[in-house]
């Protein structure tokens, strides 16, 4: 199926511009979903681009986006945190659904899908996909900390990640702290599907455990269909395999199609 791509801009949680990106099919459109990409990442993330034009290709609209102070959003990072980020999505999605129509589902890659499983219940959306996602938001805070400690010592420091060097605030760390994702996420009542790489180097596969709930350890509070899909031998990013990203579009076209 053929498919159209439009850039668009739309208000975020301070006032400042935020960037996005749609891909259309050209057919009547099954549905939204409404992409966030990884902490330090952006919209333009090769794995987002081409999960979310093959779901284009497959009949969805996709509406993918930068949270503020990266990418092509406007803003400034240091100044952000996970609760900016939550503000941020729902920005998006009160766009989307102005714009064309409410979202039908939410996906998230790392942490932008720890941000849309805390977004889940609140907005009218059938479920949930997340690639590589964490259960908790502090172990974020652990790991910057210990990159530089100065950032809870001093007030501020300085991280390099994927090549760049990002300023970072004590702030950020504090909100990531107070945020219980985990148990946001035994509650969630949406239908979840979790892609997750066994070998991911970044967050590893017992974070995906815990969100579908087969950790005994931490059951969910909440019944609801939770869906697990191993990404053998992938990383993180998913670029070690070039199947990848077809897979996961593939499946996640079924999921929503049988949820629709």
């Amino acid at each position: 199926m053929a498919r159209s791509t439009r850039r668009v801009q739309f208000t975020g949680h301070d006032g400042n511009l935020l960037a996005g990106i749609i891909e259309l099919p050209s057919d009547p459109i099954r549905g939204f979903l409404l992409f966030s990409h990884c902490f330090t990442c952006n919209k333009d993330l090769k794995a987002i681009v081409r999960v979310s034009r093959e779901l284009a290709e497959r009949g969805w609209g996709v509406l993918r986006y930068d949270f503020s102070g990266l990418g092509n959003s406007q803003g400034d990072f240091a100044a952000t945190n996970f609760t900016t980020n939550l503000m941020d999505l729902r920005a998006a999605a009160s766009f989307l659904a102005k714009e064309f129509q409410p979202a039908d589902f939410l996906i998230g890659h790392s942490f932008g899908g720890a941000a849309s499983m805390s977004m889940a219940d609140e907005l009218p959306v059938r479920g949930v996909i997340v690639i590589a996602a964490p259960s908790d938001t502090y172990h974020l805070a652990e790991l910057l900390e210990t990159m530089d400690p100065s950032i809870m010592s001093v007030g501020q420091g300085k991280v390099s990640i994927g090549g760049r060097t990002y300023s970072i605030l004590r702030q950020m760390l504090d909100d990531f702290r107070s945020h219980d994702l985990r148990a946001k996420v035994q509650r969630m009542t949406k239908p979840l599907l979790v892609f997750h790489s066994p070998t991911d180097e970044t967050v590893g596969f017992y974070h995906a455990l815990i969100n579908c709930g087969f950790d005994t350890k931490i059951p969910p509070l909440v019944t609801s269909i939770r869906s697990l899909i191993s990404l053998p031998n992938s990383n993180h990013l998913l670029t070690s395999s070039d199947a990848d990203c077809g897979f996961v579009a593939e499946i996640a076209d079924c999921w929503c199609r049988r949820l629709s």
